[in-house]
C-alpha cells in the first residue's frame, strides 16, 4: 500500500510540476505559456495548450513537425522519444503520466468492474498502433490542404488529454472563445466523457487501446535499460502477479510485455521475491538475505 501511494504521489507531483505555470490560470493572463521551456518535450502525454503547461507534448510535437508545409525529418522528437523508450520503455506510462493517474483514480470508484475477454482484448490493443501509424504519422505526413499544410489529426480529432487539459480550461477561462465553439469541440467533449465513463469500469482504457505514446514506448519494452525481471528458479507458479495485474499481463511468463506499464504492483504481490526491476541487468531491489548480510556487516 505504501509503494502504491508513493507511485501516486510521483504521478501527481510530476503532473503539477509540468503544469505549474500558475499565471496561465489567472484572469487576464496569457492563454498559453510560450516561453523557452516549451521548446522541450515532456516524456508523457501533456497538452501543449494547457494554460499551465511548461513543456510540449511529444505526440503533438511530432505531428507539428510532420504536418508542416516544409517536410523535414523530425530528428529531435523521434530521437527524444527513442531515448526515453530505450531508457525506460513504458515505465513512463506507469509513473509519469497525469492522464494515466486520472484514469486510475476513476477506476477506484466502487462499481462493478469489466474485464474484457482475451479474444476481444488482444485485437483491441492493436488499435493504439493503428492510431500511431495512421493518425499521428501517416495522415499528418501525407495529407495536405490547398495551402500545402497538414493537420495534427490525433490532437485535433481524438486526443482526450488535450480536451481535458487544454480545451476545457481555455473555454472556462476565456469567455470570448465560447461563441466560436462548434461541432468539433462537442465531438472532443463526447470522446472525453466516454473515456472518463469507461475508466470507472475498465482500468486505463485509453492507455490500453488508444494511446499512441504508449504504443511507441512499447516497441522498446524488451530492450530498454530499465526492465522487469522474473527469476524462474524462485517462481513457485502461484499466479499472484498475474491476478493483481490490471493490465492483464502475466509478469512471471512475460515480464517485459508490451502492455506492462511497470507499476510494480506485481513485485509487491510476489511472495517469493521472484520479480524485480533491473537496470542494465543489475537488480534494483536487494533481497532480504542481502539486506540481512549488510546489516550484519
Amino acid at each position: 500500500m505504501i509503494k502504491k501511494r508513493i507511485r501516486k504521489i510521483i504521478q501527481a507531483g510530476w503532473g503539477v510540476l509540468t503544469n505549474s505555470y500558475v499565471r496561465g490560470f489567472l484572469p487576464g493572463a496569457p492563454w498559453i505559456y510560450e516561453g523557452p521551456l516549451k521548446r522541450f518535450c515532456v516524456p508523457g502525454m501533456n497538452c501543449y495548450s494547457c494554460p499551465g503547461a511548461l513543456g510540449a507534448c511529444p505526440i503533438g510535437a511530432l505531428q507539428a513537425a510532420l504536418s508542416a508545409r516544409e517536410r523535414k525529418f523530425p530528428f529531435y522528437v523521434l530521437g527524444y522519444l527513442s531515448a526515453i523508450g530505450l531508457l525506460a520503455g513504458r515505465f513512463i506510462c506507469g509513473w509519469l503520466c497525469l492522464f494515466g493517474l486520472i484514469q486510475e483514480l476513476l477506476y477506484k470508484i466502487p462499481t462493478p468492474k469489466i474485464r474484457i475477454p482475451q479474444h476481444l482484448d488482444r485485437p483491441l490493443r492493436l488499435l493504439k498502433y493503428v492510431v500511431l501509424a495512421v493518425l499521428v504519422v501517416g495522415l499528418p505526413l501525407f495529407y495536405r490542404d490547398s495551402y500545402g499544410a497538414g493537420e495534427p489529426f490525433f490532437c485535433k480529432f481524438l486526443c482526450p488529454v488535450g480536451t481535458l487539459e487544454g480545451g476545457v480550461p481555455l473555454v472556462l477561462l476565456n469567455e470570448a472563445l465560447r461563441p466560436s465553439l462548434g461541432f468539433l469541440f462537442s465531438w472532443k467533449m463526447g470522446l472525453l466523457l466516454l473515456f472518463i465513463a469507461a475508466s470507472v469500469f475498465i482500468y486505463r482504457p485509453f492507455c490500453k487501446y488508444i494511446c499512441p505514446l504508449g504504443a511507441f514506448y512499447a516497441l522498446f519494452q524488451k530492450i530498454s535499460l530499465v526492465r522487469l525481471s522474473s527469476d524462474r528458479e524462485k517462481c513457485v507458479g502461484c499466479g499472484a502477479c498475474e491476478r493483481i495485474c490490471k493490465m492483464q499481463v502475466n509478469p512471471a511468463k512475460n515480464p517485459n510485455s508490451a502492455e506492462c506499464i511497470r507499476c510494480g504492483e506485481c513485485i509487491d504481490a510476489c511472495p517469493v521475491q521472484a520479480l524485480t526491476f533491473t537496470a542494465a541487468g543489475k537488480n534494483l531491489r536487494k533481497t532480504e538475505k542481502e539486506l540481512k548480510g549488510n546489516t550484519a556487516l
